[in-house]
């Protein structure tokens, strides 16, 4: 029977693909989980610009025959999603090129890029497709169904009977998947920030890294304003493993939701987005009573996101919109400009500025 007189059989088709991409967008994910812990994009970047056969590719990711077949079938799969790209090599000299046999060439792409050198990103995303993070997951149509108190509205507790801080204060591997993480997210996108938006970091003498782990941003920012001293504020378990030696940062050991130590500014990157309206607001009233007034210099750096503000296109608002739910696992919340205001004002501060120039995230400076 038709569902509808004016509805053409392609259009029903396109709508079963569309479907579809959804239901397998896991496998993208899983095919990407696969790839780093093959260390794949490793093996490629080891045969340099001119990329590298399967074969290749086997002899550094040391597979089982057996499984090459299969190897085949993933790569396809990453270079369709872009995380490769393969192409047929040039012709040997005499070759016609018609050879359709010839071993495939793999390349990296900008995404696999990514993935290589000293300071990628592969940790950060180990550490968001890990089963911890995704198993909860599984579990979200019945954790809606479920009324909760609001200390216990986190998913990873609801999967796995304890906090994600929990676990990781207990499970020396855990914290040091979350650190390595943290800290391969700041050595991207800090030297970014720092050219974009230089300013928000000018005219301070002092900044203190809230929750700023291994100290990672902290170190960018007292590299690139030599003038500012810089420390770090983090908890026991973290601050113990921070980096020997002459780092130029300050590791101080404490808790945000009970003191803040006196700076100029108070920076915290991918902080706010952990916690609700109410564990933010004793945050944020702990920054406050931390720096001097605006006249003075005073302010609060955020790195976060503020969802709706440019950039607008699909890519960006779907991401902050998966982003949202991504951290509902922790019972966290990516929030709009309205909502940013809110918890602003709240906590007695009385400006803010949002510079929307780190793709999904921006800069927010928050004035008392």
């Amino acid at each position: 029977m038709a569902l509808n007189g004016s509805t053409t059989n392609q259009a029903l088709l396109h709508a079963q693909l569309e479907l579809w991409q959804n239901t397998f967008g896991y496998i993208k994910s899983m095919a990407l989980k696969s790839a780093l812990d093959l260390r794949i994009a490793d093996a490629i970047h080891h045969h340099g610009g001119s990329g590298a056969t399967l074969p290749q590719i086997v002899t550094r990711i040391m597979i089982p025959s057996s499984k090459i077949p299969h190897l085949r079938r993933l790569m396809r799969v990453l270079v369709t999603t872009g995380v490769f790209a393969a192409q047929h090599p040039p012709p040997a000299a005499g070759s016609s090129g018609d050879d359709e046999d010839e071993p495939m060439l793999y390349t990296l792409t900008p995404v696999s890029r990514l993935l290589v050198g000293s300071q990628n990103l592969a940790p950060i995303t180990t550490m968001n497709l890990h089963p911890a993070f995704i198993s909860p997951f599984f579990e979200l149509g019945s954790w809606f169904q479920h009324e909760e108190a609001p200390e216990s509205c986190e998913l990873f507790k609801h999967a796995h009977g304890q906090t994600c801080w929990g676990q990781a204060d207990r499970d020396a591997t855990f914290n040091a998947l979350i650190n390595d993480g943290m800290v391969s997210d700041s050595n991207f996108l800090m030297d970014i920030a720092i050219s974009e938006c230089a300013g928000a970091f000018q005219g301070i003498t002092s900044l203190v890294d809230v929750g700023g782990g291994l100290g990672a941003s902290a170190q960018a920012i007292a590299k690139a304003f030599p003038s500012v001293k810089c420390s770090v504020l983090d908890l026991d378990h973290v601050v113990a493993n921070a980096p020997a030696g002459d780092t130029g940062v300050q590791y101080i050991a404490g808790n945000m939701f009970e003191k803040i130590p006196p700076a100029d500014a108070v920076f915290l990157k991918w902080i706010l987005h952990d916690w609700d309206d109410e564990e933010c607001i004793r945050i944020l009233n702990n920054c406050r009573k931390a720096i001097p007034p605006r006249e003075e210099g005073g302010k609060m750096i955020i790195i976060d996101m503020a969802i709706g503000v440019e950039p607008s296109d699909l890519r960006h608002k779907e991401m902050q919109a998966v982003f949202d739910i991504f951290v509902m696992v922790i019972n966290g919340k990516e929030r709009n400009e309205k909502e940013w205001k809110k918890i602003f004002f709240k906590a007695g501060f009385s400006d803010y500025k949002i510079t929307p120039v780190l793709g999904v995230r921006s800069i927010i400076e928050v004035y008392p």
